[in-house]
């Protein structure tokens, strides 16, 4: 009886470690809020921002997707079919639990949006694809 009661505290002991273990090194991926920033220059859209609690992941792909419309000088968007989507996508490497990102995306229109029209970027979206998070900026 000793040798089963000693084989089981074994087993008990074992799966505690295990699970343990698997507690230590898992993470709770979040986007830090505060560190996003975005920026445009003529058509292209530039996001950065980190993200933290990631254990012991080595990388992480990152995708940006947003709107570009083509406003007027009188600050209106003309035509419904002078939008279009832009996207970029990256693997960033983690160091120490948190990921530092920056990603681009031109849009291209038909016809071109020239001066005095500009630029502007709605539906703004980074989403972590590696952890499932999504962050509307």
């Amino acid at each position: 009886m000793n040798k089963k009661l000693i084989a089981l505290l074994t087993l008990v002991f074992a799966l505690a470690a295990l699970a343990l273990a698997a507690t230590a090194t898992a993470g709770s991926p979040h986007f830090i809020q505060s560190a996003f920033t975005t920026s445009t220059s003529g058509n292209t859209l530039t996001v950065t921002g980190k993200e933290a609690g990631l254990g012991d992941e080595t990388q992480i792909h990152v995708t940006l997707s947003a709107t570009a419309l083509c406003i007027n000088g009188g600050g209106n968007h003309p035509k419904a079919n002078n939008k279009t989507s832009v996207t970029a996508s990256g693997d960033f490497p983690v160091q120490n639990g948190k990921a530092d990102f920056s990603l681009s995306g031109t849009a291209v229109f038909q016809p071109d949006c020239v001066p005095p029209m500009t630029v502007s970027f709605t539906d703004i979206t980074i989403t972590d694809t590696t952890n499932n998070l999504v962050a509307h900026l």
